[in-house]
């Protein structure tokens, strides 16, 4: 059980670190592409859907004060917008089957959706900053987080079917 765990602490902690990478490397080169995909997002909601709602929700702080320290606005939004994300994903993941694709991917959707709507909310309604939309293609983003994410946990699945 300890092993499991820490397998599981170590694989979320190499792919944020491997976020925290493609932030750094894109965010000079391509910005415009660290708007469509939400790499800690979608970590995120990976991780989520496997491990748990508790899971889901410290790895969620973890990635949005990352995500944070990469942005000029207030610390802690991200945090807690993914915070949210993490434990809401992992929690309605284990009473639901979100296993078919198709499902995960309407039901990655409607998370992805309610995160950046509560980005906009605190950004736009609590803090009083304009959201920049960057010509709508934010709005593309929850689009692209359930898309990638459906795929890597069918991938995920299938391979750990053939494990076993």
């Amino acid at each position: 059980m300890r092993e499991t765990v820490l397998k599981d602490i170590l694989r979320a902690a190499l792919a944020t670190l491997t976020a925290f990478i493609f932030y750094s490397l894109v965010g000079g080169i391509r910005p415009s592409l660290m708007i469509v995909l939400n790499a800690f997002s979608l970590i995120v909601v990976t991780f989520s859907v496997g491990k748990g709602e508790i899971f889901g929700a410290v790895l969620g702080a973890v990635c949005g004060l990352i995500q944070d320290s990469f942005s000029l606005g207030v610390f802690g939004v991200a945090g807690l917008t993914k915070t949210l994300l993490g434990f809401w994903t992992g929690y309605v993941s284990k009473r639901m089957d979100v296993v078919p694709f198709v499902r995960n991917a309407a039901f990655l959707l409607v998370m992805s959706t309610l995160e950046l709507l509560l980005w906009v909310f605190f950004n736009a309604f609590v803090l009083r900053s304009r959201v920049d939309f960057r010509h709508g293609i934010l709005l593309l983003q929850p689009f692209v987080t359930a898309l990638l994410g459906s795929l890597i946990l069918t991938v995920a699945r299938r391979v750990q079917a053939r494990r076993a």
